[in-house]
């Protein structure tokens, strides 16, 4: 008995433990799912469901974290969340459209990831500061950015990327680590990435409307040829993505249709933007979708860093005709 208790024990531990580790990039997937994106009533509120998943659109592992998610009214000013829940398994909340007009409601997260060298001992950058002047633009997330979504909109939950959960130092314990302005001077093996993401919905009060969409000029920025409110499953959608404001050629946009938990398969497929940073989707019916398109260069904002890595995620309703 005795035996069996300690065989308990030790299986709840690992179990723990597991949870408390960055989940495998192909596992799960943060997403915001609303119960509709376009509202005619006269006193309208929209209704949004938040986690993370391994089936799109199907709670099964965490919750969102409501302080995460930023409401963006069509006159560019604050909204916010009203009847904010978080259960086991999901967040759910509502959005009292009061502003006819299309609303940008979704996360933003930045993080500094890496490692260095001090006298040959490898450390590691594992604090997460809010980004530098222009790194997201107007309108980034306050304190420090701790948006669960890494690359590819993947989520990563407690514990994410650059808090020193890697491979172990000598022996096995794990790696130091430290904030990133207490890197030392006479660091070297200098390897710091700065990445940012953002997941996004829209909901309409009435008529589209395009205000949120202007883009900065900075970073990975959606900036659609189709309003995402306004698409109809006989009719492809044409998305245009931009890289510090100009065209971005080449990126490869991941487009998953929900109800997955109902096939065999995915269904995903993917579409490359063109010269003018142009994906066209072809739906394959009726129904919420989730789109993500990642980008990396050298071009990061904060001092140090030579690599940055930006993710866009947005869920959009494909009507039918």
């Amino acid at each position: 008995m005795a035996k069996k208790m300690i065989f308990k024990s030790l299986a709840l531990l690992a179990g723990a433990s597991a949870l408390a580790l960055p989940m495998t990039a192909s596992a799960h997937r943060q997403w915001l799912l609303p119960v509709a994106t376009n509202y005619s009533d006269e006193d309208p509120w929209a209704s949004i469901d938040a986690a993370v998943s391994n089936d799109l659109f199907f709670p099964d592992h965490f919750p969102m974290q409501l302080a995460q998610v930023k409401v963006t009214a069509p006159d560019g000013t604050p909204g916010k969340i009203e009847h904010g829940v978080t259960a086991r398994y999901r967040s759910t909340f509502d959005v009292h459209l009061t502003q006819p007009g299309t609303w940008k409601i979704g996360t933003e997260g930045f993080n500094v990831m890496g490692s260095f060298k001090v006298d040959g001992v490898e450390k590691r950058v594992g604090r997460r500061p809010g980004p530098p002047a222009g790194a997201m633009g107007p309108g980034g997330p306050g304190g420090e950015g701790r948006g669960p979504s890494g690359p590819a909109g993947e989520g990563r939950g407690p514990g994410g990327p650059g808090e020193g959960r890697g491979p172990g130092g000598p022996g096995g314990a794990p790696l130091e680590t430290v904030a990133l302005d207490a890197i030392p001077a006479n660091a070297t093996d200098l390897k710091l990435t700065e990445a940012i993401s953002r997941n996004e919905v829209f909901v309409t009060r009435g008529a589209p409307t395009t205000t949120l969409f202007k883009p900065t000029g900075k970073g990975l920025e959606f900036d659609p040829v189709t309003h995402p409110d306004d698409l109809v499953s006989n009719e492809p959608g044409k998305f245009r993505f931009l890289i510090d404001g100009k065209p971005a050629k080449g990126l490869k946009l991941t487009v998953i249709p929900g109800g997955k938990r109902y096939r065999d398969a995915e269904g995903g497929y993917d579409v490359t933007t063109d010269a003018n940073g142009v994906a066209t989707v072809k739906w394959t019916g009726a129904g919420m979708y989730w789109m993500t398109v990642s980008a990396t260069d050298n071009h990061p904002a904060t001092p140090r860093a030579t690599e940055r890595r930006m993710t866009y995620t947005a869920t959009v309703e494909v009507m039918a005709p």
